[in-house]
């Protein structure tokens, strides 16, 4: 545990940047990779499917999703994950205007959930999404930080976590793969995230927008260890989008799946104070969750910059290629000064690792000494973007 804090600490990164570069002119033509916001083609299919359903413009769309929508996701999580279980399009699945507001506002829902807690904790990754410590805040909770796990990768150990802190948890956010690490949760560490969640009854918040962004082997998600335990997916939800699956981050469109009864709940609440999504725009979805080729040709690409990353940063900055996402974690000694002198020198532009973070309980920072990096241009501006960074900081 590295100690209780507030959302209000967790200021947007790129105001942060913004604020730190103000005044200082980049030495080249700007390349920026601080937004995870992917630049590769849109799919081909998302403009006929759109024209074919305009109408549905017209109509206030269903909260709970179209039967295409949950049926096609729930379909999709089945062959996904081989669930025995099967996921039932009807309960468990609704559609989300984005992951992130899914994202924040399951918190809230969390809270309710539990109202025999006086003094509501939240657990959180370090570094972790700006989002999930907004959940945090609305909810009214406080936020226990937790560090890497003991063998140094991004996916929390709950067993050093004392239990007067998990006894009055109400959620844990975890995102496999992390970001911005990349670090990958196996099946066995989703299994022990779940053992100790259902002992003491919280919410387990699985974000896996990642998920289909990986090298080699497709990441084991959070639905899978759930089957395996055999005891159906209470206390269980994953949360995914197709801004990076699908390379539509304007699209807003995503979804969450698990838990019947937490979901019958949120849907309540959904009804009144939730964004709908767009009846064009979940037939849109129903087409990527059918097609998997356009996924695989954006994995391919992402690989393809890696590769370039590797060659070109070469042993002097040590790039490390994470088993999954889409970002470089790039250690460098102090990220903030790297990341002014790669604007200042190479006209690149990237985020300080301790901007993504938030201080442990003795002022160090984990994400002070990195810098992130987001490889979501083509390949040939990040080729000059690597090359430009290895001049720096080679």
């Amino acid at each position: 545990m590295l100690g209780p804090t507030s959302a209000r600490q967790a200021t947007s990164p790129f105001a942060r940047l913004n604020e730190r570069l103000a005044g200082v002119a980049p030495g080249l033509p700007p390349i920026n990779l601080t937004i995870g916001e992917p630049q590769h083609p849109v799919p081909a299919f998302v403009a006929p499917v759109i024209a074919e359903n305009i109408a549905l413009f017209g109509r206030y769309p269903p909260m709970r999703g179209t039967d295409a929508f949950r049926g096609t996701v729930a379909r999709w999580l089945d062959r996904r994950y081989s669930l025995a279980t099967a996921i039932d399009p009807e309960s468990m699945v609704l559609p989300l205007n984005g992951s992130r507001e899914g994202l924040v506002l399951a918190a809230l829902a969390a809270r309710q959930r539990r109202p025999e807690i006086d003094r509501p904790v939240v657990l959180l990754p370090n570094p972790f999404y700006q989002a999930y410590a907004a959940g945090a805040e609305v909810a009214g909770a406080e936020i226990v930080l937790l560090d890497d796990g003991a063998d140094g990768r991004a996916i929390p150990d709950l067993s050093r976590i004392c239990e007067d802190v998990l006894s009055r948890t109400i959620a844990l956010y975890i995102a496999s793969p992390a970001a911005p690490q990349g670090d990958v949760a196996t099946t066995d560490d989703w299994t022990r995230v779940l053992e100790t969640a259902r002992r003491f009854g919280f919410m387990v918040f699985a974000d896996e927008c990642y998920s289909e962004i990986y090298r080699d082997v497709p990441p084991p998600g959070v639905l899978q260890a759930a089957d395996r335990l055999g005891d159906g997916y209470a206390g269980v939800l994953t949360f995914h989008s197709l801004s990076k699956r699908s390379n539509l981050p304007g699209l807003r469109c995503g979804f969450v799946a698990g838990d019947p009864d937490f979901l019958g709940a949120w849907m309540r609440f959904r009804n009144i104070a939730a964004p709908q999504v767009p009846g064009p725009i979940q037939a849109v979805a129903v087409a990527a969750y059918e097609d998997e080729s356009h996924v695989a040709e954006n994995r391919a690409l992402y690989n393809a910059k890696y590769e370039a990353a590797a060659a070109i940063l070469g042993p002097n900055v040590r790039p490390k290629t994470p088993a999954g996402g889409f970002f470089l974690w790039l250690e460098v000694g102090d990220g903030e000064d790297a990341a002014v002198r790669l604007w200042q020198e190479a006209g690149v532009r990237t985020i300080p690792g301790a901007y993504l973070a938030l201080p442990r309980p003795d002022g160090s920072n984990p994400g002070t000494p990195y810098i992130r990096v987001a490889m979501v241009q083509d390949l040939a501006t990040t080729q000059e973007a690597l090359t430009r960074m290895a001049r720096v900081l080679g």
